[in-house]
């Protein structure tokens, strides 16, 4: 069914809310939000625009505080990052201190394919220093990896499955609670040897 549609054009963020705060200062901190958000997601404005079916064009002028957004364009954008209006229009600095990365979040979802599903865990935003992730591994899937960095390592984990780990020439075979370290600035791989899917937690550490 058809979504009928007003004719009375949609409101813009109040100029005046219970707070006291403008509606300039509301639009300067809706351009710093949504920017910081964006980066945090590493989103382009393009995938912003596809997710919240706001034009590339406003958001850029919102992000420039060139723009005071409507009602309906700002729920949009709350929408397409999964938060309420309320949180979206939060400063960065009364936002939580506890970043949430939702299961559902496809701006995470590292790598997918038939044999190998990898999710990111840690916050796209932090320095490249530790990357946390989640594995999956089908039935003789393989994670093959060249040498990274000069001294970097990686912590494995595994929660379901068989697998057996390769650097550097030594070979080691893991079943579930067990986690093994290795180099990483060598050729590396992590292979399901078992009959199912082998779900595995890894931390890859520049040092």
């Amino acid at each position: 069914m058809p979504t009928r549609k007003s004719s009375r054009p949609a409101p813009a963020i109040p100029a005046e809310t219970a707070s006291g705060a403008s509606a300039e200062h509301l639009a300067i901190k809706l351009g710093d939000r949504v920017k910081q958000l964006r980066t945090e997601r590493n989103w382009s404005l393009e995938s912003l625009a596809s997710a919240s079916g706001v034009s590339r064009s406003m958001l850029s002028q919102i992000e420039r505080e060139q723009a005071n957004p409507t009602l309906v364009v700002t729920l949009r954008i709350a929408a397409a990052f999964k938060m309420s209006l309320a949180d979206l229009l939060q400063s960065p600095s009364a936002s939580s201190s506890v970043t949430v990365i939702r299961a559902d979040d496809h701006a995470y979802h590292y790598k997918s394919d038939a044999h190998c599903r990898i999710r990111t865990l840690s916050p796209l935003n932090l320095e490249k220093d530790v990357e946390f992730y989640e594995v999956q591994l089908e039935s003789q899937g393989e994670l093959r990896s060249a040498a990274h960095f000069q001294r970097t390592r990686e912590f494995l984990t595994v929660q379901k499955g068989q697998v057996r780990v390769e650097s550097a020439g030594d070979i080691e075979t893991l079943h579930p609670g067990d986690s093994a370290s290795y180099r990483a600035d060598v050729p590396h791989a992590v292979v399901n040897i078992g009959k199912g899917t082998a779900l595995l937690y890894l931390v890859v550490i520049y040092m």
